[in-house]
């Protein structure tokens, strides 16, 4: 699957003129009727006026093909973070609203805990052996003090786990350094409770952390390893378009001057230099289509 593509399909082209003539020259293509600029994602050319123009310096680094890919992963691990918290702040809520009042609470619930369990039993579910129930029953029967410093801690854990959603929805690198770490200091009491006592759900929730934190460290090259941060930006860098396109320009200048023995002037255009595997004739070809690219 071309990542690249179809985020362009999805969410539009992003296209850009640099300011420089070389690098100018060999991301745009003249048109009868105008322009085509080449895109930054999917490095097509696109009919129209640029999205954005200026010094190649402050061009954005356009996540394209798996960097694409890395951040729908990492969104996935952010909507299973949301609901962790969701959990967490509705238990936090309902434990500090009755932490005065387990009393009635407690009446009410073994009151009301039958007709929840015929229903549960109606739908294909049987609670009565539920870790989850039984924990309920037990979080009753403590003190009003011991359900206030319980509350505090889920409203902690729900704040954690929101703020790891958030970072890693936005794919920002403290959101990665931050569920990395947090994540990484649960996994010891999580293969503890596992060794006590062996449920699917915790086995489940264990190896969904495991992989969240190996894929962190290992795709987004967390506390220096593979190279550390340096190494992932120049990766990004030596999958973008521009850098492409600057390359290009470079051989066009070096072919040239090999050539007539005189540097190539700024802007020169070369009918068989490479832009992105293509030819300019080929570029200009791809221009006359994407007339009818949607920008």
């Amino acid at each position: 699957m071309d990542w690249s593509t179809r985020s362009c399909a999805r969410n539009g082209h992003l296209t850009f003129a640099p300011e420089e003539p070389d690098l100018a020259a060999q991301m745009g293509a003249v048109l009868p009727d105008g322009q085509a600029w080449q895109c930054l994602r999917c490095g097509a050319y696109v009919a129209g006026s640029p999205a954005l123009a200026g010094p190649a310096a402050a061009a954005p680094v356009v996540p394209r093909g798996r960097e694409i890919r890395s951040r729908l992963i990492l969104r996935v691990f952010a909507i299973e973070r949301v609901l962790r918290g969701v959990v967490a702040g509705i238990a936090a809520v309902f434990l500090w609203r009755f932490r005065h009042s387990q009393t009635s609470v407690e009446h009410r619930f073994d009151r009301e805990l039958p007709a929840i369990r015929d229903l549960f039993r109606q739908l294909g579910f049987d609670i009565s052996h539920s870790k989850l129930v039984g924990l309920l029953q037990h979080a009753l029967t403590l003190s009003g003090r011991t359900l206030t410093l319980v509350a505090i801690g889920l409203a902690v854990y729900a704040i954690i786990e929101l703020t790891e959603a958030t970072g890693l929805w936005l794919a920002k690198r403290w959101g990665e350094y931050f569920a990395m770490v947090a994540t990484s200091l649960g996994l010891p009491l999580e293969i503890y409770d596992l060794s006590r006592k062996f449920t699917v759900t915790a086995l489940v929730l264990l190896l969904i952390n495991l992989a969240l934190v190996l894929y962190l460290v290992i795709t987004k090259r967390l506390f220096g390893a593979r190279g550390g941060k340096r190494a992932y930006e120049a990766r990004l860098w030596s999958e973008s378009v521009l850098e492409a396109a600057e390359a290009a320009a470079t051989r066009h200048a070096a072919a040239a001057k090999e050539n007539t023995g005189v540097p190539v002037a700024a802007g020169a255009t070369e009918p068989a230099t490479a832009i992105d595997g293509r030819t300019r004739t080929e570029a200009d070809s791809a221009a006359e289509t994407a007339k009818t690219r949607p920008r």
